[in-house]
């Protein structure tokens, strides 16, 4: 099988159609372009959402806490803490779990969780460090989204830029590759896209809102993203290429390993779907926090499309991120 996420026909069939249980306290399980499960618990709901680590080896600690974090964010609940599962190899050292453990403090500080509890363990069932965590979040029940209000014509947004975690990532894991084939300026400004990798603030500003649908944007990236958005609302999208927001560097660096940064895992950005009228208040309220959001295109009848060079192509269901691809390298 190829490295990353199952595809979705394979997740399907081999994972939701083996969960055969359902609690009625279970207002949202399991599902395609759904990032967290939701748990009724009377004018409150609890939102949980669990990832790993497993595309890095630099600064995993700190992205550990913002990738979960995140998905909670997507529903515009507020995360308040994590539990965190931390496997070792045999080579590992108490300084590198310091190092870890350090990191992942001094971002959970940051986003105001926390760190309540999990594991740590030195095992041989793997050969690098694997990380994961589960975040609980919380939001009253009147505040969340609802897809089932999404018609044709509202807008699809995104904030920030396309492919900030897998620039960052690349940036950091491949500099001795790439730094003969690019400006020393360039590599350092990749590097540090990463301290733009968390959604929370525009995720609870957007639920506030009152948004009708929101998508942490990660493995297969952008077209990766809406193509799940349009399954998990159950109507059609189509983009536009030359609206997606995207840097210099992150277009050069995927032209030096020939991959599509458009299906880029984009930890960092946030997918929005919302009726004409609020977009003007979603961009006046983050334009206040600093965070880029732009209109990248609208909700259809049905299909999936992107626009670009005055073609239009259907996005296909998103496949084997790109960061493994140009990882490859360094093997």
């Amino acid at each position: 099988m190829q490295i990353g996420k199952l595809p979705n026909e394979v997740l399907k069939k081999a994972v939701f159609n083996n969960i055969k249980y359902k609690r009625k306290e279970v207002i949202q399980g399991a599902a395609i372009g759904m990032d967290n499960a939701i748990i009724d618990f009377g004018d409150n709901i609890c939102v949980m959402s669990t990832d790993p680590i497993t595309g890095a080896t630099k600064d995993i600690g700190r992205l550990a806490i913002h990738i979960s974090c995140n998905d909670v964010a997507s529903s515009g609940a507020e995360p308040i803490g994590v539990l965190l599962t931390i496997l070792v190899p045999p080579n590992t050292t108490e300084d590198d779990i310091h190092y870890i453990m350090k990191e992942a403090g001094n971002a959970s500080k940051e986003l105001n969780v926390e760190i309540m509890g999990g594991h740590t363990e030195v095992t041989d069932a793997v050969n690098r460090v694997v990380l994961s965590t589960t975040v609980v979040g919380k939001q009253r029940k009147e505040k969340m989204l609802n897809p089932d209000n999404i018609k044709v014509g509202h807008k699809v947004l995104m904030t920030k830029y396309a492919g900030i975690e897998g620039t960052s990532i690349l940036a950091n894991e491949l500099e001795d590759y790439l730094k003969d084939k690019i400006d020393k300026s360039q590599v350092e400004e990749a590097k540090s896209m990463g301290k733009f990798i968390s959604v929370v603030k525009e995720g609870i500003i957007c639920g506030e809102i009152g948004v009708d649908y929101m998508h942490d944007i990660t493995e297969g990236g952008v077209l990766g993203a809406v193509w799940e958005g349009a399954m998990a609302i159950g109507k059609g999208i189509k983009i536009y290429e030359h609206l997606i927001p995207i840097k210099d560097v992150t277009k050069r660096i995927a032209h030096i390993l020939e991959i599509d940064p458009y299906r880029l895992i984009s930890s960092g950005s946030m997918l929005i779907i919302t009726s004409d009228d609020k977009v003007p208040i979603i961009e006046k309220r983050l334009k206040l926090e600093g965070i880029k959001v732009t209109v990248i295109g609208e909700v259809i009848e049905k299909g999936v499309y992107v626009e670009k060079n005055d073609n239009i192509e259907e996005i296909v269901p998103p496949y084997s991120d790109e960061l493994y691809k140009a990882l490859s390298i360094l093997n």
